[in-house]
Parts: structure tokens; sequence; C-alpha cells
């Protein structure tokens, strides 16, 4: 396998950009794309000592369970590291900033302090103009400490899906899925597209209830990634691929492994190789893995530093744009995949979208990257929810997301 790892990157590096790869290259890419064979090992420092029962019931986990865990999934679980930049990227203060920022829900008016208290934000940062206006951290939460992003994720497998474009891995999101995962041959997913699939479109049927304990969201939980795909792979069609919307961590977790076929590596190496090095994210970050060295969650699971959460909200503003003057992303990138899809007017490329022209990374118990680019604003937030979602939670982030915007406005 070491040696087919080795060929499989020589005719990677060879073809980079070609437009068709050849058949031994997909061959062994698509080995990579389901067994991770060609990763490095996982972090192998986790200790399992904190305190859990069963660490992969992270649905239900109890709020003491949620700040040990949210902070150290390298502990608990199999990860792939992605290394910091070797130059960072600096943020520095903006001077002035937001602290006596107020915003109102339903009438009744909150301040700055009431958000955080009320919203759970372990972490609150927004940066305009590449500065920082605001930076919060409470819960015994801090800037050094890394934290889990769950479906931020998806966000970022879209921009590195933009990245295999643009390295010519990947031909266009018009591409059957297929091609580059040859599993869905036979399946629900014969006929989906790349594109489908970052819009959450495939017309595969799927349940993402996180209350319901036999919802497919919950069921998948601790699957291997064979048995992940054939679960996912074996789902109904209930609606022509891209007529319908329908919200599926596991097509998610199916973009991750089609991106994996196509790059020929996995994606935490990918994620450096892209954006974590060129850029400057400042600190190491993680990415959990399906299994002890398989593959990354596609749909889950990067741990950062918020301050490199906010940067990765600014790699999407400034559109994969390096400090080279190069691009990690193919021009127009940014615009197509937060472009309205056919079957939600509010959904992207894995980004969900504002009437504003702003978009956002959404993680479940309140992780947030969100990115305005008519004011160069970007907003990351570290989240201790209780509950997975929140209406009266989400209400308050919206409230005062607006506030931030009235108060840049005004500057």
């Amino acid at each position: 396998m070491v040696r087919w790892c080795v060929e499989l990157f020589r005719h990677r590096d060879r073809h980079r950009n070609a437009t068709v790869a050849i058949p031994a290259y997909r061959a062994v890419a698509a080995v990579v794309a389901i067994v991770g064979a060609c990763a490095p090992a996982p972090d192998e420092s986790r200790t399992d000592t904190l305190p859990f029962g069963h660490p992969d019931s992270v649905l239900h986990w109890t709020p003491e369970q949620q700040r040990a865990g949210f902070p150290n999934y390298d502990r608990l679980f199999g990860t792939r590291v992605v290394p910091a930049s070797s130059v960072p990227r600096a943020l520095p203060e903006a001077g002035t900033g937001l602290d006596d920022l107020g915003y109102e829900v339903d009438g009744a008016t909150y301040s700055l302090d009431d958000f955080v208290r009320h919203n759970e934000a372990a972490g609150l940062i927004v940066v305009h103009r590449d500065s920082v206006l605001l930076e919060r951290y409470s819960l015994g939460h801090d800037a050094d400490q890394w934290w889990v992003s769950y479906s931020v994720a998806k966000s970022v497998v879209s921009l590195l899906f933009g990245a295999a474009i643009a390295d010519g891995y990947i031909g266009s999101v018009d591409d059957p899925a297929a091609d580059y995962l040859p599993l869905l041959r036979g399946s629900s997913y014969d006929g989906v597209t790349i594109r489908d699939l970052l819009q959450m479109a495939s017309g595969v049927a799927w349940n993402e209830d996180y209350t319901d304990p036999t919802a497919d969201v919950s069921l998948e939980i601790g699957m291997t990634n064979f048995e992940r795909i054939r679960f996912i792979r074996e789902k109904p069609r209930v609606a022509p691929p891209g007529t319908t919307f329908n919200y599926s961590t596991g097509e998610t977790h199916l973009a991750g492994a089609v991106l994996r076929g196509a790059i020929g590596n996995n994606l935490a190496s990918y994620l450096h190789q892209k954006v974590w090095e060129p850029f400057g994210m400042e600190s190491d970050a993680n990415w959990r893995l399906v299994e002890d060295s398989g593959p990354e969650h596609g749909g889950c699971c990067v741990s950062a530093t918020l301050r490199d959460y906010a940067r990765i909200g600014l790699f999407a503003l400034h559109e994969g744009r390096l400090r080279d003057g190069s691009s990690s992303l193919p021009e127009g990138w940014m615009r197509e995949s937060t472009a309205s899809s056919p079957s939600n007017d509010g959904y992207g490329y894995l980004w969900w979208l504002s009437d504003d022209g702003s978009y956002s990374a959404y993680g479940i118990f309140g992780q947030l990257i969100h990115v305005d680019p008519n004011r160069q604003l970007v907003v990351a937030t570290h989240g201790l929810w209780p509950v997975p979602v929140d209406q009266a939670r989400s209400a308050h982030r919206a409230a005062f997301l607006n506030a931030v915007k009235q108060a840049v406005d005004a500057r």
C-alpha cells in the first residue's frame, strides 16, 4: 500500500492540471476516498480521561461534558492534525471596540454581556477590515484553546472543493459524484452531481432530527467509514436530483469521500496545503476521524481556535487570495458557492445565505462563522448551547449580528 500511495502522489502531481485523470490514479484515489489508506497516522496524544461514560453520544452530552469535550476532541477521538502556518497572519486590534453594543429581541433591550451570557458564547470575535473590533471569552475558555466546529466544517469542505477545481483534480461541480466515488454507482446516488451534494439536493432520503435517537444522523454515529457509506448509499431516492433541499450530514460525509477520491489525499493535509499554511493560520487545528487512521468526517468536527475561525472567514471574504497574490480558489468561486440554490434560495454550496449578501457557516450548539463581504466583516463564535438547535438563542444571535452591522455602518 505504501508503494501505491507513493505512485498515486507522483501521478497526481504530474497530472495536476489534467481534465481527465489517468485510470491508475483514479483506482488508487478511490481507495483513499473509502479508507484513507494514504493518510498519515492520527494524533495519538488523546487520553480519554475526561468525564464521559460514552463519548460517541455527542448529541446528548451534559453541560459538564460539553465544556470538557468541545475543546478536547483530540483527547476523546481519533483526530488528524492541521499544522499551524509557518508565517501566521496578524489580526491587529482596531483600537475602537464594540463594548457598548446593544440589541433588541421582542421589544426588550440587551447588552453585549447579556448576549455572551444568554447565548453561552464561550468565545466571540468581530473582525472588520482585517482588524479585531471585539474579542471576548467566557465559561473558562480562552484564546489558545481549540473548539469543535460541528457543521461549520461543511463550509470548510466547500472551500476545499473550490481548491480541488482550481488544482484540476475535479473538472466541474456538474461531474457525477460517482466518477470520484465508484461505490455510489448502482445506488440512489447514481446521477447525483457534485453540485447536488454541495446544495443538499441529491433527492435521497435523510432524517437530521438531532433529538430523535432513531434518526439517520444519530444512527450513523459510531459507524465505521465503510458502514456509513453503505448506510447512506442504501437510503431511498424520494425526489429527482437537484429539485428538493434536505439538510443531510450524511450527504456531506459522501462529499468528503468524493473530495478525497479527487485529490488522492486526506482532507486535513489538503486543508493545511490550501488554507492553513498559505493564508497564515496562527495555531494547529485538528479534524476528527471517522475511525482511527481513517478518513475525516466530511460534515463535521474541525477543531480550531477562535482567531483561526475568524481567519477561515477572512479566507472566504478575500475569495481565497493569499499573501503572495495567488489564490487557492477559482476566480468567482465564492460568488458561485454563495449563490442561491434552485432547491433553497437560502442555501449555497454548504453555506447558509442572508438577504444582505452575507453568508454563514453554522454548527450545532452555537458555532458560527459569519461573513459579510459588503461590510468586510467577519463574526465568529465558539458556542456552548445546551441543545443542538435553539430558536430563542438563534433569534438573539441574529439580532446581535444586525446590531454589529449597524455599528460598523456608523463607524
